[in-house]
């Protein structure tokens, strides 16, 4: 969350100011959005030495690119198609390999287990609900690991990158209806996968 002061500096400005010779407003942008695409990139590739790498990589495709910035979308747009088209490009290259559960957190410590990521579906829960919490963590996670690709993607890009359906369907060059259904039966498969857990936590309320 950024805090209030922060929140008067657009992405899009910052990035004006670096266009112009101002280094330390990239700075403020690697600050801002560093720890949500490494998080996001984990999630989809699920190995943290990888996702280091091409979160680097990723600021330094901006680097590289941002005289062609022509602040026609948002900066958050442009830097997670860059960060999607990485992580494409590495799956494709890296198929074969075996990764680690998404339920892994980087060795960094810098993010949070996926499933920790995951709204609180029931906010009002006394704290009995603690007793199967790490359990739901652990079937919500492999609920998103089970979804289908583009339904996967879609959440990570709304869920973990916190970004707009608006600009999740930039990204993913599909339409906005495209993607709100994608993400809406990504919804259905995981409330599915916590079936078994509804009763107590209707207890709970």
């Amino acid at each position: 969350m950024r805090s209030a002061g922060a929140a008067e500096i657009t992405d899009e400005a910052l990035m004006t100011r670096y266009q112009r010779g101002d280094v330390q407003a990239f700075a403020s942008l690697v600050t801002r959005h560093k720890k949500p695409i490494f998080n996001f990139v984990l999630r989809q590739i699920k190995a943290s030495a990888p996702a280091e790498d091409l979160t680097q990589e990723v600021f330094l495709r901006i680097v590289e690119s941002a005289h062609s910035f022509k602040h026609e979308s948002r900066f958050s747009t442009w830097a997670y198609t860059i960060a999607r088209n990485l992580c494409v490009d590495h799956l494709r290259k890296a198929s074969y390999r075996r990764h680690p559960s998404l339920d892994q957190t980087e060795e960094a410590g810098e993010g949070r287990a996926l499933g920790e990521q995951v709204p609180d579906l029931h906010p009002r829960a006394s704290t009995e609900r603690s007793a199967v919490s790490h359990e739901i963590q652990i079937k919500v996670v492999a609920a998103v690991e089970a979804l289908p690709e583009e339904q996967r993607e879609v959440f990570l890009l709304r869920q973990v990158a916190d970004l707009p359906f608006q600009d999740i369907a930039t990204i993913t060059d599909t339409s906005e209806n495209t993607v709100k259904s994608r993400m809406r039966y990504a919804l259905e498969r995981l409330q599915e996968a916590l079936t078994d857990f509804e009763e107590y936590a209707r207890a709970l309320r």
